[in-house]
């Protein structure tokens, strides 16, 4: 009986200690239910990303191809920052269309082999302004995606999700930013004139530290917007008492490379895969939000809210919070 009940202490101190490894240590794991960014397909995800015949990729008489549904930032090693549709798939961006006005200049065979995306049924990134999706209305009637103004579309040569076989091909195709520029290391900000664009310095990270005139040091995203924590979440175990409506208010921070950061503390820097879907940012195991209420790159006015809302240090905690 004594050899029984040791050999079930062991079994459960090493499941303790497993994930307090993954949300306590800089070891790059994440928690359960969680992930690292890099270049692979979300987990889980189909291989095809979700995409058969009659979907609009590799058969040129296949129907429109679906809505992009909820898109994703993806962290590339060569491109930075891509965005791809709900499965996975990569958004391209075409030189010979304009941004202002937005027009499209992609059709017939063209468009067969570079599928457009819908405006419907598509929503934006989670932690991007949703201010930056539009559309533009094609010869046939229907409506299109347009990121910054730009035009987007998927690649049929793009088998599955993750797929990057449209860059640069002609010399006129690329993948998009978040805000329709073409695809760089440090590409994530808006291009100058974008609709409602935030006034974001230029080159930022995917998140930094800015020292505020009266807050001190304080986490910013890669638009230079301010990055807050909610005092009625966890972190162990780790949960988000924002959901529903109060997400609209305060998005969730997309989730950053480990190596997009500057000055931003590595433990527990982790990925929190939400019972929503959404997959959100941490610091040191909290869950981070930006505020709508901040219209451009600098701005506060989150902090404090409700007495539950403040801004984060670099290494996580809540800054100007009462004790």
């Amino acid at each position: 009986m004594n050899s029984w009940r040791n050999a079930s202490l062991v079994v459960t101190a090493a499941a303790v200690l497993a994930l307090t490894t993954a949300c306590g240590q800089d070891n790059g794991s994440g928690t359960p239910g969680s992930r690292s960014v890099g270049d692979a397909a979300p987990a889980g995800q189909p291989a095809d990303g979700g995409y058969g015949s009659g979907d609009g990729y590799g058969d040129p008489n296949a129907a429109a191809p679906k809505a992009g549904g909820r898109l994703a930032v993806r962290d590339t090693e060569k491109l930075g920052r891509i965005v791809t549709d709900g499965a996975g798939r990569t958004l391209y961006r075409f030189d010979k269309d304009t941004a202002k006005p937005p027009q499209s200049n992609c059709d017939g065979d063209c468009a067969k082999a570079w599928p457009v995306v819908p405006a419907d049924g598509t929503t934006a990134p989670s932690g991007t302004d949703a201010s930056a999706l539009g559309s533009v209305t094609r010869g046939d009637g229907t409506k299109q995606l347009t990121l910054g103004g730009w035009p987007m579309y998927r690649f049929a040569k793009d088998t599955k999700a993750g797929d990057l076989n449209g860059q640069g091909v002609g010399g006129t195709w690329f993948a998009s930013a978040p805000y329709g520029k073409k695809a760089a290391p440090g590409a994530a900000a808006p291009e100058a004139g974008a609709p409602d664009a935030p006034d974001a310095p230029a080159g930022l990270p995917g998140m930094s530290v800015r020292e505020d005139p009266e807050l001190g040091q304080i986490v910013v995203d890669s638009q230079g917007r301010t990055v807050y924590r909610f005092k009625k979440d966890s972190a162990w175990p780790m949960r988000s008492a924002c959901t529903g409506a109060c997400l609209k208010k305060w998005p969730a921070v997309a989730p950053v490379a480990k190596n997009d950061t500057r000055g931003i503390l590595k433990k527990g820097f982790v990925v929190f895969n939400r019972p929503d879907g959404i997959k959100q940012q941490t610091i040191d195991c909290w869950p981070v939000y930006t505020f709508a209420g901040d219209s451009k790159a600098g701005d506060t006015n989150g902090q404090g809210v409700g007495g539950t809302w403040y801004a984060v240090s670099p290494q996580g905690k809540l800054v100007g919070a009462p004790k």
